[in-house]
Order: structure tokens, then sequence, then C-alpha cells
């Protein structure tokens, strides 16, 4: 049975500018959507301009479902917009303007209570770009009971610092193969072979689990002192925006209730797989589609 207490996800919340349109976006707010779409309890703490675009996307976050009520409202700064432009390999590349409203969520005991009384914190790298919304991440990283830290490195957005800060805070950290590669390399650790790179950052960060999506080939995690594996699902691709959001989401789902890890592994990488065939990052998802994708066959 799913936790009565709901997942807390925290940072940018935004207009993915596609050559086919505007479309909500966003890490944090995808994984709050699917989280919600999946049946999980799910609270955003995000900042939107005063702003018609803000409005727009306070909209489209309550149709879907969500409570607006920890995302916060800037008079002086815009709505983030951030022109994402896809290849011929449907991989898409972002160019993220900065002194935008997420960067400046602002702690107050309202988000702090939240995060104190929810199961746990999902966060990235990205909103941590900025000194008042990082401060207010790591101030609420104090009192959350569980923390998620989705890396999503966007170049120049990060630095090695910081990054290895929320490392040391994680509990769960998910990750790509690029990221994993560039993050063993400031740490000295040359190697990115799976059984060895992941128990390593395990042991090196104090985390319980580490997991790296690698695109079509599927994923990896490494939890309970064992490594589990899953292929990559055969579908056509309409871009891939969002993916590992969906992904996490199932994943934590899994988690939450206590489905053996290779299952909830399976049915991650099936929620990445059915996002890859929408254009944008939040297309209805639910147990039933990751139900029936998982029944098929492996590729």
């Amino acid at each position: 049975m799913l936790t009565p207490l709901p997942i807390v996800c925290f940072g940018e919340m935004l207009w993915d500018m596609l050559p086919t349109g505007k479309q909500p976006g966003g890490a944090p707010f995808n994984v709050a959507v699917h989280m919600h779409q999946l049946g999980v309890p799910v609270q955003l703490i995000s900042r939107v301009g005063d702003d018609e675009l803000g409005a727009e996307l306070l909209a489209f976050s309550a149709r879907k479902g969500l409570d607006n009520h920890l995302v916060q409202r800037s008079a002086t700064h815009l709505t983030s917009v951030v022109k994402a432009n896809i290849n011929q390999r449907q991989e898409v590349s972002f160019k993220i303007l900065k002194s935008v409203a997420w960067d400046y969520i602002q702690h107050t005991d309202e988000l702090r209570t939240a995060v104190a009384n929810s199961h746990g914190l999902v966060f990235g790298s990205l909103a941590a770009r900025s000194l008042t919304t990082r401060e207010t991440l790591y101030r609420l990283l104090q009192v959350a009971p569980f923390k998620v830290f989705d890396v999503n490195l966007r170049p120049p957005h990060y630095s090695r610092e910081v990054v290895k800060y929320l490392l040391r805070q994680a509990d769960l950290v998910k990750l790509n193969e690029p990221e994993l590669t560039e993050i063993m390399s400031w740490l000295g650790q040359p190697s990115t072979d799976l059984a060895t790179a992941l128990p390593w950052l395990v042991g090196r960060f104090g985390l319980q689990a580490v997991c790296v999506t690698r695109g079509a080939a599927g994923a990896a995690l490494w939890t309970d002192n064992q490594l589990f594996t899953c292929p990559g699902f055969l579908v056509p691709v309409q871009d891939t925006i969002g993916c590992g959001d969906a992904f996490l989401a199932a994943l934590l789902a899994g988690r939450l209730t206590s489905l053996p890890p290779a299952t909830y592994l399976r049915r991650a990488c099936a929620a990445g797989a059915l996002v890859a065939m929408h254009q944008g990052a939040m297309p209805p998802l639910s147990p039933a589609d990751i139900d029936a994708l998982t029944s098929s066959t492996l590729t």
C-alpha cells in the first residue's frame, strides 16, 4: 500500500520552447506530474512569474491534478522559458536563461513543514545554480526524511563543489551515463564499469542506492549490495524530453510500494519508454500503461 505521506519535488517549473510549440517542463515538475499519475501523493515547490506564462503553467499543473499551494509567485522575475532543440536522433539540448523566477525560491516555514512531514524530497542540480534557491534547498535538506538527488547536469549551470555537496546529502541518486563518467572523473575514478562504479559511489557518499539510466539500453541500479540491470524497450521515439523524469517517478513509486528492485527498475524503464513515444515531457501515463508494456518482450 502506498504511503499516505507525499513526496515533495523541488526546483524548476518552466516552458520548453520546442519547434512544435511550447510545452510545460522542468525536471521536478515532470517528476511530480508523473508521480501523481502513478498514484503517489506529491507536492511541488517552485516559483513562477506573476505573468501570463506563469498563470498558464499553474493552470496546466492544476489540470494535471497537482496542488499549487507551495508554488511561489514572483512580481520581480519572469516565468522561465527554455529553448529546446531536438536533433535527428531525437536527443534534446537546452538553452536555459538565468535570473528567472525559480532562481529565487524563498525559504518559508510552510516549505520547511511540508518537507519535514513528507516521505522524501526530490531535487536536482539545476535549481541549485542560484544562491537564493540553493540556500533554500540546503535548509530543506536538513529536515527531509529521505533525499533523492536527480543529478541532471546542464552545462554551464552547475559546479563540482555543489554537485559533490548534494551527493553527500542524498540517500538515492539517479544520473545518466555521461553524468556518471563526468562525476567519476572529478573523483579520480576513471572506471565507469557499473559493477564497480556504482558500489564505489554508494560507499563514497553513504548512499542507499544509485541508479544509472542508459537511454535505449535501459538502466542499472545498485541497492541492497546488489546490481540490478534492465535492458530497454523497443518503442517508436517521438522525443526524449522527460523520459528520465518518468523513469524516476516510476522508480520511486515502486520503492514506496515495496516492490522487488528488479521489478520496479523494469517498470521505471517502461515508464521512460512510454514517454518517449509522445511529444513533450508529460503525456498521460498510468500504472496500466506500464503493466501493458512490461508484459511485452524486452529487447
